[in-house]
């Protein structure tokens, strides 16, 4: 396979199947990948960053058994837990990472979904932070119904985060509490509710590159314009503590498959990256054009003047509400 010609009919709108990105995975070198990836993302995304941050504004005692998680009540690993926090705690948070340079925030809670009771004084939230803070906001609230995402847009949300994790095929090993039809349901409704969406996944799980890439085009078929790539940070505690890292090269030839199977999306690095040698440079170098920064749910992240400054240097301008 040629790289660069296949790099120059995605520029002009030519679309890979599934076969093609195969034949990258396992035929390139990571190196050819990872320039053609940055030249796509030059190309049709332009010098654009996306920086956002997240809060846990609800921990632990979750339902459901996702393998991976520290908050899952199925396992020991002694995480914080805490009810939905207060809105003046939520407003302080999102009101000192703006004053920082970013420009988007997004609430993320514990659990399956939020109750009703919840979703109301949630939104209460997103209304203050709407009136007091022109940030983009997101929320991150579970399987929620069409009716309470319906409550999230008037409220002053504009994306919902909902991460498929894997594949399909995949997805039974690393839970079995809820299902993938019901996350595709979730993003699907949240579409129609009016929201953009966020949804990406987590390599490292021991899934193949055939479920990563297979995550990817389903992404692509349900319109998904933010993805986030989380790599597993094992957990102790969690089944799978003892799993071994990726290699850094790995990870560099995933994000940049999926930037030529998502040639215009915002691929955003996420959970892991603190792990990483160069705290993901080669990355952003690679396709990447969005990140998710300072601390994580669970597990430490970049601090945001540090991803500003390498961001920039990179010669990207972080762009605000992109």
């Amino acid at each position: 396979m040629n790289i660069g010609n296949l790099a120059e009919k995605i520029k002009y709108g030519y679309e890979i199947n599934r076969e093609e990105a195969l034949e990258l995975a396992y035929s390139s070198n990571t190196e050819a990948l990872s320039t053609y990836a940055g030249e796509l993302r030059e190309q049709l995304c332009g010098r654009d960053f996306n920086l956002c941050t997240i809060i846990n504004g609800k921990s632990g005692r979750c339902s459901e058994n996702c393998t991976y998680c520290a908050q899952s009540a199925w396992f020991n690993t002694c995480v914080e837990e805490y009810p939905l926090l207060p809105e003046e705690t939520v407003v302080e948070s999102a009101l000192s990472n703006y004053r920082q340079g970013v420009h988007r925030f997004s609430i993320v809670t514990s659990g399956k979904r939020l109750e009703d009771e919840e979703v109301d004084a949630v939104c209460c939230i997103y209304v203050k932070l709407a009136k007091t803070t022109p940030m983009g906001l997101c929320a991150s609230h579970g399987l929620l119904s069409y009716e309470a995402l319906l409550k999230l847009r008037k409220a002053g949300v504009t994306r919902y985060h909902n991460n498929l994790e894997t594949s399909e095929r995949f997805f039974a090993k690393i839970c079995t509490t809820h299902t993938y039809s019901e996350k595709k349901t979730v993003i699907k409704d949240a579409q129609r509710a009016g929201l953009e969406v966020c949804s990406g996944g987590i390599i490292g799980l021991g899934e193949s590159m055939e479920d990563r890439i297979d995550m990817a085009f389903t992404l692509k078929q349900l319109g998904v314009g933010s993805v986030p790539l989380n790599v597993l940070s094992p957990i102790p505690g969690t089944p799978l503590e003892g799993r071994i890292p990726l290699a850094y090269d790995e990870i560099v030839r995933t994000a940049a498959i999926f930037r030529f199977i998502l040639p215009k999306a915002q691929l955003r690095l996420a959970g892991g990256r603190a792990l990483f040698p160069d705290k993901g440079k080669r990355l952003m170098e690679s396709g990447v054009n969005a990140a998710i920064s300072g601390d994580m749910l669970t597990t430490a992240g970049i601090a945001t003047h540090e991803d500003i400054a390498m961001i920039t240097t990179l010669g990207f301008e972080v762009k605000a509400n992109v």
